[in-house]
């Protein structure tokens, strides 16, 4: 869909996408604690954000205003409260170092080399595994941020049934790392064939 330049700044697309950098600090004070219920509350916030990045862009594009800011704003905000999460759970020892540094250092190089490519009026197409990446990395952290043991809702009489929520973040965290990998290299690639043409 074309950009249009004359829609208004304040906008319910743009609006979203400011609530969710809004979001950022009540989450990273959610998260200076520890505790199960910092984190619960950290974790509903942060699918409230993850479904409001969704639901601005169906907007902008279902009402035909889909703005230079928003085209600009929107992927930052999902990478700053995506960094916030990662950087607040690690002093807890949730996350190891290197795989926050792999997914961040990704995130820092391509959106660099976007903004080189995008000066030269070059547009690289982004491939299907950039969605994959965002929609495991979005559920890793998730239950990284809910992190304790949490039982099913039928298993009231069965108290052994229950999930470590740690386990399945680092489960799901794995595999948006390798994405993260993957999708770096292929990108880059795309990146190194289109300039030496």
């Amino acid at each position: 869909m074309p950009l249009d330049n004359s829609s208004p700044i304040w906008n319910i697309p743009n609006i979203l996408t400011l609530l969710r950098i809004a979001a950022i600090p009540v989450l990273a004070v959610l998260l200076l604690s520890p505790s199960r219920e910092a984190g619960f509350w950290a974790a509903a916030l942060f699918a409230v954000a993850s479904i409001t990045d969704w639901l601005d862009g169906y907007l902008a594009r279902r009402m035909g205003i889909v703005t230079v800011f928003g085209k600009f704003l929107d992927p930052i905000a999902d990478k700053l409260i995506v960094m916030a999460a990662l950087i607040m759970i690690l002093p807890f020892s949730r996350v190891p170092a290197w795989m926050v540094l792999v997914i961040l250092g990704r995130e820092i190089i391509i959106t660099g080399l976007r903004g080189i490519a995008s000066t030269e009026g070059i547009v690289i197409s982004a491939s299907d595994l950039g969605k994959f990446k965002t929609i495991f990395q979005l559920v890793a952290i998730i239950a990284l941020l809910l992190h304790y043991d949490y039982h099913w809702f039928f298993s009231i009489n069965h108290p052994w049934l229950y999930v470590n929520m740690h386990n399945v973040g680092m489960f799901y965290l794995w595999i948006a790392t390798i994405i993260t990998i993957w999708s770096g290299v292929d990108y880059l690639v795309k990146y190194m064939r289109v300039i030496t043409k």
